[in-house]
């Protein structure tokens, strides 16, 4: 969600920010004026974070092993003389009411779109200044000071083409152009610069150069656009090119003699006093700067000698340090931005397929695993690990952990209807566990979760790996377009899972649900299977259909998820499941399975 970005996004640049200036203060002492400005680097890798996908530092699918399938398949299970048993894929679901975030989510959009048009309009203002002042600027041509530029650029070891310009349309030096670069000194203080003062200039500028500082500008405007919303980032971008300029200045300092020292710190001073303002152009760096900066300046290059003895092992120390608390963040940006939203699947002999003829009108993905190939066929690669809500789906589990706990048993787990009106009539009356599954009834699972306990619900529900495990949605509505969230692929190897008994559960248990799941058998293959519908405020948006298709020498595993804004639904999935299948020549039916009419 947009909404959650953005919290996200205002979260991790505060706390960057916040730690930064704390070391910053804390440990100005023993940081040298470069590693100083170094630790504002750490600031553009933390703010990059939310827009790096949580895949690729998803720690856990680091150390995920490959899929292990028990090879031996259980009996045949086709009924007696091959004749059919026939259950209604009835799709009944409860609707519930849920916030419509759309407008809020829109509108924070259009709030920080307007912020980031406003700040590009500046930008691109700016550039368009630093053409005019490049167009209007003419060449340098005192031979003796491009001579000496020449020789500062080799005292840099720097060998690109560099152009000087002078103009009158600029206060101080600044350097600028990433692809051409130029340096433009002001065309009306020629006349007190000597050779010195071209020297310290050239030194000042190359060196912003040679430290990358012009892309630096261009980084720093970027997430200055993407964060405008925080005033932290502002702060920082101001402390940032404050230290900048210390940093350069502790380079330029490093090539000069001691006498030299005091005359670069007047000429800083020279053109403050002799510049009328200074230029706000943010993608330049400049000599001179603001009244209270230049102050800092020179009591910085006053105080050069002490600073410049400050070891360097303590330096690089506190940069670790920094970039060790900046890291923390990771697992939680990982857990925040996803939501643990999407499953890490890695299957080197997975198939994808084509299939978007069978989904037409709906966002879907259909997930099939071939047991005897040991391979998945996948249709939607994206939608295939998007977690989503299981709605009914979920039933499958809720009756088996409600057997294993002994609050149900194959032979006797009828529930007694409360007398309450239930939204379908086929659920105004007592249910057992194969007609609460056939006819999808909520009440009864959600009486037989009660029972069975929110703490056994959760441990198991993380013993077999369901999805994001998540039940803070509450007991009654976890798994009804609530906290609770699986993918296809997940379903589908639970699935396996659950019919191979990797569980290790009662075998007796299995086969009761199992039994339960049946929808249509005949000679040639058995169909079994769960639908599942979730409704949000009247409309059907998300459709499942999820089982297995037993042959005399395979079977088949498959999840279909069909989405849209209102016509979702269980019923549909399977209709598109049934296509699927029969065109994959896996199972064609008798045409006898009929589809419940009632949603919600």
């Amino acid at each position: 969600m947009i909404i959650t970005q953005f919290i996200i996004g205002l979260l991790v640049s505060s706390f960057s920010v916040t730690v930064i200036l704390l070391i910053r203060m804390w440990f100005r002492r023993q940081l040298t004026a470069k590693w100083t400005y170094h630790l504002w680097m750490l600031l553009f890798f933390a703010l990059a974070l939310p827009f790096i996908p949580a895949s690729l530092y998803n720690f856990s699918s680091l150390f995920s092993s490959g899929e292990t399938y028990q090879t031996n398949a259980p009996g045949s299970n086709t009924g007696k003389n091959g004749t059919q048993s026939l259950h209604l894929l009835q799709d009944f679901s409860e609707s519930v009411n849920r916030p419509d975030l759309s407008f809020l989510n829109m509108s924070v959009m259009g709030l920080w779109m307007s912020g980031v048009l406003i700040l590009t309009f500046m930008m691109l203002r700016g550039w368009i200044k630093l053409r005019r002042i490049k167009k209007e600027s003419s060449s340098f041509g005192n031979k003796e000071v491009l001579v000496l530029f020449e020789e500062c650029k080799k005292r840099l070891q720097i060998k690109k083409s560099i152009k000087i310009v002078h103009s009158k349309s600029v206060q101080s030096p600044m350097i600028f152009g990433l692809f051409q670069t130029y340096i433009v000194l002001p065309f009306q203080h020629e006349h007190w610069l000597s050779l010195k003062n071209y020297e310290y200039i050239f030194l000042h500028e190359l060196s912003h150069y040679k430290n990358k500082d012009l892309l630096t500008n261009v980084v720093i405007l970027f997430y200055q656009i993407i964060y405008w919303f925080n005033p932290l980032i502002w702060l920082a971008f101001k402390k940032m090119r404050f230290d900048r300029e210390i940093a350069c200045d502790a380079s330029v300092l490093q090539l000069l003699d001691d006498h030299s020292i005091s005359d670069y710190g007047h000429t800083i001073i020279n053109f403050l006093a002799l510049s009328k303002r200074s230029s706000k152009l943010q993608l330049v760096t400049q000599l001179d700067g603001s009244k209270v900066q230049i102050k800092k300046r020179i009591e910085q290059i006053s105080a050069y000698k002490n600073s410049a003895k400050k070891p360097i092992r303590k330096s690089i120390f506190i940069y670790v340090l920094a970039s060790v608390i900046l890291t923390i963040q990771l697992p939680f940006v990982s857990a925040f931005s996803t939501e643990n939203d999407r499953y890490y699947f890695s299957n080197d002999r997975a198939a994808y397929k084509d299939l978007h003829q069978f989904f037409r009108g709906y966002e879907g993905s259909f997930v099939l695993y071939d047991h005897n190939a040991q391979q998945y066929h996948i249709y939607n690669e994206e939608k295939s690990t998007l977690r989503v809500s299981p709605d009914s789906t979920y039933k499958i589990y809720s009756a088996l952990f409600a057997l294993e706990s002994n609050v149900i048993s194959p032979e006797e787990s009828t529930l007694a209807w409360d007398g309450k009106e239930q939204p379908y009539n086929a659920w105004n009356e007592d249910q057992d566990l194969s007609s609460a599954l056939q006819k999808s009834v909520s009440w009864y699972f959600q009486e037989v979760d009660r029972r069975t306990g929110f703490e056994t619900i959760h441990s198991n529900l993380k013993e077999i790996n369901y999805g994001n495990s998540d039940i803070s949605g509450g007991m009654d509505e976890f798994w009804l377009e609530s906290s609770l969230k699986i993918s296809p692929v997940e379903q589908v190897k639970l699935l396996h899972s659950f019919y191979y008994n990797k569980f290790g559960y009662n075998e007796k248990h299995i086969k009761t649900v199992k039994e339960a799941l049946l929808i249509e058998n005949h000679e040639e293959a058995r169909l079994s299977g769960k639908t599942g519908t979730g409704t949000v405020n009247g409309k059907n948006i998300n459709g499942w259909f999820i089982g297995y298709v037993e042959t005399k020498d395979n079977t088949y595993f498959f999840a279909a998820n069909i989405q849209n804004e209102v016509n979702s639904t269980g019923s549909k999935a399977a209709e598109i499941t049934l296509s699927i299948l029969q065109d994959l020549g896996i199972y064609k039916g008798n045409g006898g399975v009929e589809y419940g009419e009632k949603h919600t």
